[in-house]
């Protein structure tokens, strides 16, 4: 079996190199033993949230440019960087365990290498901890920040990146989840002891994962009962399995089947059926709609993901200002063809898990301005939530919402009547 350490270092290596996320580079490698499964994970995300010190420091020890063939030694150091500062590692284990990996890896050279940087951080760890640093954002992410929010948005967006979430709930209608916070509007907030299976009421279909800010749109939403509503973009069906729960008639559109039978698992399990469950191209679909408009319709349109980088701390190492820019052209492809499929006085519910402007906000205004017929529906908030509302009436969450309770994941909503 793959020792865990030299696993973590490839996965964060393919993660860095390709800009891919963490999910699909563990599917470039043989998983990690169950039992060092815990580990790894810690070991990968602890080292994706404190990247940019970590680089910073080691640039201080690294004079030359590694050479190709022993790139994997800077992945080595990092981890080993990770585990001596953030982990309670002993700091003999870490640079017994990384200069192992790098003789057997690479050479008695390198890990030669290894070992004096190691060594040096060790004995420095203490003034590096006497000044811990609140910069966790590269240039490139900072750019799509600060493209949207003031200075002191963007600092607390920042301060609230180090901070690992923890796993929120959506229960059925008479479902409680033990032991765990109830956020405003009923949704169950608990530690995140990494097997989820094992919470009760799993196995009997009581309640499924949403992180809070992906519920607010449904739990927003008036009654719903015998609607019919079309969930664009719907896998894997958190907001399809709230409105079915709710008594709504579904209809799920997505373009992945993969994504898709995923959510059909999830409704198993949570004995839930949708009406109808499409796998196609929404654009496409939309384009060639000519059957009876829905009295609703809900775009969670796909887009940089940027909301989520407290769950994925990959994303602020990998997305730039083109990913954004070239989601938001997507998004305004769908927000203009949804019209088609929605009743007159019909309501749009138009969501992204981004905290760019221009997948929210920006996208909203120039749809309104397209969409005269279209106006905005202002949706009441309870009171520890009103600081969330826009002065349009739309719903911006950040990450430092719910400071006091853990924090949020980045979410734009606006709802929209068609008159």
């Amino acid at each position: 079996m793959i020792d865990p350490r030299l696993q973590t270092a490839l996965i964060l290596q393919d993660i860095l190199e390709n800009k891919i996320i963490a999910s699909e580079a563990k599917q470039h490698f043989d998983p990690v033993a169950n039992n060092d499964l815990s580990f790894s994970n810690m070991l990968l995300q602890t080292s994706l949230r404190n990247l940019v010190p970590i680089k910073k420091l080691l640039k201080t020890y690294i004079k030359k440019k590694l050479p190709t063939n022993a790139k994997l030694a800077l992945y080595l150091l990092i981890l080993g960087t990770t585990e001596i500062l953030y982990l309670s590692t002993p700091d003999y284990a870490v640079i017994n365990s990384y200069v192992d990996i790098a003789k057997k890896r690479l050479d008695k050279y390198v890990a030669g290498f290894v070992n004096a940087v190691l060594r040096k951080i060790c004995n420095n760890k203490d003034a590096f901890n006497k000044q811990p640093t609140t910069e966790f954002f590269p240039p490139e992410f900072r750019r799509i920040i600060n493209a949207s929010y003031n200075k002191k948005q963007s600092a607390l967006i920042e301060a609230s990146f180090s901070n690992e979430p923890l796993l929120d709930i959506t229960a059925k209608s008479g479902k409680s989840i033990e032991d765990a916070i109830i956020l405003p509007l009923g949704s169950y907030r608990l530690k995140n002891n990494g097997n989820i299976t094992k919470i009760s009421g799993f196995s009997e279909g009581h309640w499924w994962v949403q992180d809070f800010s992906s519920s607010l749109a449904v739990n927003l939403l008036d009654n719903v009962k015998n609607k019919k509503i079309l969930d664009v973009c719907a896998a894997p069906g958190g907001k399809t399995a709230q409105l079915i729960e709710r008594g709504a008639l579904v209809t799920s559109l997505d373009i992945s089947s993969q994504r898709l039978d995923r959510l059909k698992e999830n409704l198993k399990r949570l004995k839930l059926e949708a009406q109808e469950i499409i796998c196609a191209d929404a654009i496409d679909w939309l384009k060639n709609f000519h059957q009876e408009p829905y009295d609703m319709v809900l775009l969670d349109a796909p887009c940089s993901a940027t909301g989520t980088l407290r769950r994925h701390p990959e994303l602020v190492h990998i997305k730039t200002l083109s990913d954004v820019n070239k989601m938001a052209d997507v998004q305004h492809q769908l927000l203009n063809l949804v019209p088609r499929a929605l009743k007159s006085k019909g309501t749009l519910i138009y969501c992204t898990c981004s905290l760019s402007r221009t997948e929210g906000e920006e996208q909203i205004r120039q749809f309104l301005k397209l969409h005269p017929e279209f106006k905005t529906k202002q949706t009441p908030l309870p009171d520890e939530l009103k600081s969330m509302q826009t002065s349009e009436g739309w719903i911006r969450v950040l990450p430092s919402h719910l400071s006091k309770q853990g924090g949020a994941d980045g979410f734009f909503i606006a709802f929209l009547t068609k008159e």
